[in-house]
């Protein structure tokens, strides 16, 4: 059965998909203009912009990632969060 989360958790999980999907869009630019000063810039900044985002969620909602830190130290929250496959 499929966990019911609130809204904000799929508004924060589509910013953190539309932000990753620039960052892709932009290494595949880079890769063949790894000199243009501006893309690398923006690159940069949506790095950061992701990170922020991610960040926010993981701290609302539990981890993220396999690379996430663990907020609560003495509590183990991956079984906490939905599978991808129930949201």
């Amino acid at each position: 059965m499929a966990k019911t989360m609130p809204i904000e958790y799929y508004q924060q999980l589509e910013e953190i998909q539309t932000a990753d999907f620039v960052l892709v869009e932009l290494v595949l630019y880079l890769d063949t203009h790894p000199t243009d000063a501006q893309a690398i810039e923006q690159y940069n900044q949506y790095a950061q912009y992701s990170k922020q985002l991610k960040r926010t969620f993981e701290s609302q909602f539990g981890p993220l990632e396999l690379g996430s830190i663990n907020q609560i130290p003495d509590y183990w929250q991956w079984n906490r969060s939905p599978w991808p496959w129930e949201v």
